[in-house]
């Protein structure tokens, strides 16, 4: 059976001592000294530890069931939706005005990271529920705001996004859909769409599904899109729950994970629906909740990675296995333990570097977010650059470091006693949805990258820039740490350059290398986040604070991704510059 333990130290290395939020002259921001922010994480981690992860395996194992067209979660999980809305965890991030405890994104992203890694497919519901919040909240009438949010934010109800349909995935210009206006300002909306995650279920009241549709007069694509408001149960002017809507569940996917996540289809037959935002402008309002998806499913695929290695870790310490080849290390037992070699010190280092590098990445992001949300517009920009960089790179490389766990255990890894094989099945979805990390490059590169005339791109280059100036004269971080960090820049720099000169003429030059260019930004903004770590950790140090042996062990694990992995930018600038030829050659029917 795996086990989770909260990584709070780390958490808090990054809100304390690499983001300094207490600092960060952000409203609210003066109350989140390190005594307030710890008592939050240890509170959410015991949750997490206590509540959500003794029933991941279970849930996995008994999953989602459609009994009669109602949906039932797995044994345990009303259970723990009622611990997690009693103890006010639904409401952390959320405005005060409508019962939201008022902290920032940030905050919020460091708890849903312990609820990701103890649980997955658990906390998606109130994930969900948290982007249906977002888009009412930032598009919504007063009435609307008013009607809804206190329930969603109180976890009475939840919600979900209502995108795909089965003929139609990334390209929503070919949605069905249809939304027909009625006398009282209401639409009834018609279709089918599919892979609902949160679909339906039994942990709250309602379900609020915000649905992508089709209303008269919007035209061809997307540009006729419309989003609405489509409540499982009608809500009376009282604010009490009325009739059933006309919205049901079709089926319940059956997937390779997250089995306790139910993930239906939906069918809108007639079901009433109000507009959310400006009638034909859905694809904005969605792109709301889209964006924080994409951040939350970034954090996923870390947040899997990170309980996959720590299980990991603890099988390497004890299972023994050979000799080590410098000497016997446990002469009292008939064989080392598997941590003494190489290879699997490797490979644990490649997973506590790039998991530690990612939680930085993320939550620096989350603060960007909240330096947006407080009329920084640099900050708002780069943070739109950052997501496809983010949820792309992070799952590919969170599914990678999940495998890798699993090789640790050998064929035991395999055996689902183990649990690893959740792990990977779990990380797996990361890749695909809340937009396939194909599409995330390609939206890094035709769209972030030259958006504002390259402003935002050009924002990222200055920060480094920037860092490495200030800490050139640190003999430490000059070497094992600046001078990386300038040449993986470089080679970014080198990319994005030629996309410039090439894609304009041959735009198969540039979306050919848009991948790699995902991977290359990835990897540079991690050596970026190790290197700012760094320079905490030995800032620290310096004064004789904290705990120094975590500080020590921070930077040791930042030389190695700056030594073993930053260097493969290098790879991906000459995949870049080998243009679109090589990919687009051979005939489709060759194939």
């Amino acid at each position: 059976m795996p086990s989770y333990t909260p990584p709070v130290r780390d958490l808090q290395f990054v809100l304390q001592d690499l983001l300094q939020l207490q600092h960060a002259k952000l409203p609210g921001h003066e109350d989140l000294d390190p005594d307030f922010t710890e008592a939050i994480l240890d509170a959410a981690g015991k949750l997490a530890a206590e509540v959500m992860a003794p029933i991941n395996v279970s849930g996995d194992r008994q999953g989602c069931s459609l009994e009669n067209g109602i949906v039932r979660t797995p044994e345990g999980f009303k259970a723990a939706y009622d611990a997690l809305k009693e103890g006010g965890w639904t409401a952390l991030d959320c405005d005060t005005e409508f019962g939201g405890q008022g902290l920032p994104v940030v905050m919020g992203q460091a708890v849903s990271e312990m609820f990701s890694s103890a649980n997955m497919a658990f906390a998606m519901y109130p994930g969900l529920a948290h982007g249906a919040y977002s888009a009412i909240h930032a598009h919504g009438t007063e009435a609307q705001k008013q009607q809804y949010l206190p329930q969603i934010v109180s976890g009475e109800w939840t919600g979900t996004m209502n995108l795909t349909e089965p003929h139609c995935g990334t390209d929503l210009g070919l949605l069905r859909s249809r939304a027909e206006p009625q006398d009282d300002g209401s639409y009834l909306i018609s279709g089918q769409k599919i892979f609902i995650s949160a679909g339906d279920h039994d942990l709250s009241e309602n379900v609020i599904h915000l649905v992508l549709a089709k209303a008269p007069g919007g035209g061809e694509g997307t540009k006729g899109i419309s989003l609405f408001i489509v409540p499982k149960f009608l809500v009376n002017e009282d604010g009490s729950l009325g009739e059933r809507n006309a919205v049901s569940v079709g089926s319940l996917e059956e997937k390779m994970g997250i089995h306790g996540n139910a993930t239906c289809v939906m069918n809108y037959d007639g079901a009433k629906g109000w507009l959310l935002g400006d009638l034909h402008k859905g694809m904005r309002a969605m792109f709301t909740m889209m964006n924080e998806a994409r951040l939350g499913v970034a954090l996923q695929g870390y947040a899997c990675a990170e309980a996959a290695y720590q299980n990991a870790v603890a099988y390497a310490k004890d299972r023994l296995q050979g000799r080590a080849a410098t000497g016997v290390q446990n002469p009292e037992g008939a064989a080392d333990p598997l941590i003494v070699h190489p290879d699997i010190r490797r490979s644990l280092m490649d997973q506590k570097s790039f998991v530690e590098g990612a939680r930085a990445l993320v939550l620096w992001c989350a603060h960007l977010i909240d330096r947006g949300q407080n009329g920084d517009a640099e900050a708002e920009g780069l943070v739109s650059l950052l997501t496809p960089v983010a949820k792309g790179f992070l799952t590919d490389r969170g599914f990678d470091a999940a495998v890798q766990a699993q090789q640790v255990f050998g064929g035991h890894g395999y055996i689902e006693e183990h649990g690893m094989s959740q792990f990977v099945r779990d990380a797996r979805i990361a890749m695909i949805y809340e937009g396939a990390n194909g599409v995330q490059a390609l939206d890094l590169v035709a769209r972030k990258l030259p958006q504002d005339g390259g402003q935002h791109i050009m924002a990222f280059f200055e920060r480094v820039k920037t860092f490495c100036k200030q800490h050139a004269d640190n003999q430490m971080l000059a070497d094992d740490f600046i001078a990386p960090l300038k040449s993986a820049s470089k080679d970014l720099q080198s990319a994005a350059m030629y996309f410039t000169e090439r894609g304009m003429k041959n735009p198969d030059d540039a979306l050919s290398g848009s991948y790699d260019f995902m991977h290359l930004f990835g990897h540079v903004a991690l050596g970026f986040m190790w290197a700012r770590m760094a320079a905490a950790a030995q800032s620290a140090l310096d004064a004789g604070q904290g705990d120094a042996s975590f500080l020590q062990t921070k930077l040791t694990t930042g030389r190695y991704y700056m030594k073993r992995q930053l260097p493969i930018t290098s790879t991906h600038l000459a995949r870049i510059q080998s243009g679109g030829e090589p990919v687009m050659a051979l005939d489709a029917d060759l194939f």
